[in-house]
């Protein structure tokens, strides 16, 4: 177990990912060694918890939803960085490096990778086109492994437990603490949704609810949406 002197918390949100949990968490040993490594599990009725065990440094048990999952990690993290990871992503080499090389400077109150798809044309575009588009929309999702000063966390009341964008409307707050820097260090992203619901599918949804959000549609109605385009589970 990490000590309460902790640099970097990760916390991990996951839900029934009992195939990919522990070589997951070997990975994160692997690239982050010195940080403390939280699950945060949103009630899987597969073996997620039972594998993680071991694999990290505390197990935390919520409802199945993101935002509070985000939250009950973030609570229980001894850190003074909190970095948010999905389970289906590969962290580059140095990232913790990388983090607090990013966050030394006190007016940084977070920061977020760039993300890396496997490289097929669809891909590149969607790619190109989440980064860009980010930049001009201000908006930033969970796949770029978010991270921040858990006192910018706690200032503006960690993650908002809604049904869909939680990671977007926390990286809005986030920014009126201060900057949320875009590191040149890359996640490699898996395309499992993409093969399960379809390439084009999948990033014409992700498109269309950017551009539904930003014109004040509810979170209820996004989240509605979604899961009627995005039928398919993985």
């Amino acid at each position: 177990m990490k000590s309460t002197q902790t640099k970097v918390s990760i916390i991990v949100p996951v839900f029934n990912e009992a195939l990919l949990i522990r070589p997951f968490l070997e990975h994160l040993r692997d690239r982050a060694a010195e940080a403390e490594i939280i699950v945060a599990d949103g009630g899987s009725t597969d073996d997620t918890p039972d594998l993680s065990v071991g694999f990290c440094d505390q197990l935390v048990r919520s409802e199945s939803n993101r935002g509070v999952q985000m939250n009950a990690g973030a609570r229980a993290a001894h850190g003074d960085i909190l970095w948010f990871v999905h389970v289906d992503a590969e962290v580059p080499r140095g990232c913790l490096h990388e983090i607090e090389q990013i966050m030394n400077d006190p007016k940084i109150a977070g920061g977020f990778f760039r993300i890396r798809l496997p490289r097929s044309s669809i891909y590149r575009f969607t790619d190109g086109f989440a980064h860009y588009a980010g930049i001009l929309l201000r908006m930033r999702c969970g796949d770029h492994g978010l991270f921040c000063r858990r006192t910018a966390f706690v200032h503006v009341g960690g993650f908002p437990e809604v049904p869909l964008m939680e990671d977007v409307e926390f990286f809005r707050l986030l920014r009126r603490r201060g900057r949320v820097i875009c590191s040149q260090k890359r996640i490699l992203t898996s395309p499992r949704r993409y093969e399960a619901v379809g390439r084009v599918r999948l990033t014409l949804a992700y498109g269309l609810i950017a551009m539904l959000y930003i014109f004040g549609i509810p979170l209820s109605k996004l989240a509605s949406l979604y899961g009627r385009i995005c039928c398919k589970t993985v």
